[in-house]
């Protein structure tokens, strides 16, 4: 739970004993990757999660813009693939840069366990909540809708 109970926040974080998942460091892992979520609302763990629809999407628009900007045809799919990358770091987990240290990604601070403590450590899933999530904020004006009703 961060933010006065604004965000929560629940990881799934695997490892291949308890004995591993006992340790301090390993909670503390968790215990980070919990508030990188909550500070950064990835969405995706890793780039393989990304769905073909939604990455082929997002290569469209890369595109459009592209050609409107008047680029040549020749370094479009360059233009395209940097922006992908873009994407992947903004929305995946594992490329996000660590928010605590952004001189590391999450992936190298879990490699960095993984080599301390000698265990394959992985994150499977995450799940962000956040206080008024969902609720559609009205941007009518109360007056309009009190005229409206009473035009009825």
């Amino acid at each position: 739970i961060h933010g006065e109970g604004a965000i929560g926040v629940l990881v799934e974080l695997n490892c291949e004993t308890d004995f591993a998942s006992r340790n301090d460091d390993f909670k503390g892992l968790v215990k980070d990757i919990a508030m990188h979520i909550a500070a950064q609302n990835p969405e995706y763990v890793r780039r393989e999660e990304v769905s073909e629809e939604v990455a082929n999407r997002e290569r469209e628009i890369y595109r459009d813009q592209a050609r409107s900007s008047g680029k040549p045809d020749a370094i479009i799919d360059k233009i395209i693939d940097g922006k992908m990358d873009s994407f992947f770091k903004s929305t995946c987990l594992y490329e996000q840069e660590f928010v605590k240290d952004t001189s590391m990604t999450v992936q190298e601070l879990i490699n960095n366990l993984i080599g301390k403590v000698g265990e394959n450590i992985r994150v499977r899933r995450f799940a962000r909540f956040q206080t008024g999530e969902g609720i559609e904020k009205r941007t009518t004006d109360l007056a309009a809708d009190v005229q409206a009703t009473l035009e009825i």
